[in-house]
């Protein structure tokens, strides 16, 4: 009996190689926990977990597409223009890459085309801005007509005077300097013409305990430096006293009219931040 099983087991050896190999695999400790054969050596385990399925990943909802980007993406005109676009470079292309008479020539058809669709559309686009003056850029902002931009001038001053003029009422300006700066001495003569025309008040605030002929009464710093972070002069600040809203206005030599360009600016903001120097307002 003995030797029946031996010829047996040498049968299936040769017969099934990989059979062969799992009993190898067996006699080295490295039987495979599915292998029917190892699964009688191994005995019942009843403690084995079984594994777990791993949890397939939900799949995100097709994201829907509005019916006007679908409606407008299948109009046979972007289609066209996305074509167009595609050829113009690639026959371009090839007319850098071989410059012939013919692949130049080509090209230059081409974009010939292209523009003469362009200045259509351009004489087009021109007519309907003289017939709808809410799409035409001569009637909205700075006009370019002499006789017109004159009138928008004088408007606009009527306008700036009245609106520094209700600043004054309620607002000054603050002035840091030092008195060995040489452009705050620049500055000073612009503030003291732009105080006089306008009537906004000015109060001028010396850094170093310094003085400059033009300005009379500074103050000495008192914190307020400090609180408004000023980090170089001169500089110019816009304050409201009662709110102790205070915004700056600019830092270096600045004209006239680029005070009254930022002023009014500052003035047109529907917001402004309230700094946190108005402890620090000098009284």
């Amino acid at each position: 009996m003995k030797s029946l099983t031996n010829i047996a087991v040498s049968f299936l050896l040769v017969a099934s190689p990989a059979f062969a190999q799992q009993i190898d695999n067996e006699k080295a400790g490295l039987a495979s926990p599915s292998s029917v054969l190892a699964a009688s050596r191994r005995g019942w385990h009843f403690y084995d977990d079984p594994l777990l399925e791993r949890e397939s990943k939900p799949q995100r909802p097709a994201r829907a597409i509005a019916p006007e980007k679908t409606e407008l993406a299948a109009r046979p005109e972007l289609e066209r223009f996305r074509q167009l676009q595609r050829e113009v470079e690639e026959v371009r292309a090839i007319a850098i890459i071989r410059p012939t008479e013919a692949n130049v020539r080509r090209y230059m058809e081409l974009e010939s085309r292209v523009v003469g669709n362009a200045s259509r559309f351009a004489d087009l686009a021109q007519r309907i801005a003289w017939a709808s003056p809410e799409l035409d850029p001569a009637t909205q902002g700075r006009p370019v007509n002499a006789s017109a931009l004159e009138a928008y001038e004088q408007q606009q001053g009527r306008l700036r005077a009245g609106t520094l003029a209700a600043l004054a009422r309620d607002h000054v300006l603050i002035f840091f300097f030092r008195g060995d700066c040489g452009y705050c001495h620049k500055m000073a003569p612009v503030l003291t013409t732009f105080r006089q025309r306008h009537g906004i008040p000015m109060v001028a605030v010396s850094v170093d305990g310094g003085s400059i002929a033009e300005i009379s009464g500074a103050r000495v710093d008192n914190g307020i430096v400090r609180a408004l972070k000023v980090s170089q002069v001169p500089a110019v600040f816009l304050a409201q006293p009662f709110t102790g809203r205070i915004v700056p206005v600019g830092y270096g030599v600045l004209s006239e009219a680029q005070l009254v360009e930022r002023i009014m600016a500052l003035a047109d903001q529907s917001r402004s931040p309230v700094s946190e120097a108005s402890a620090f307002w000098p009284n």
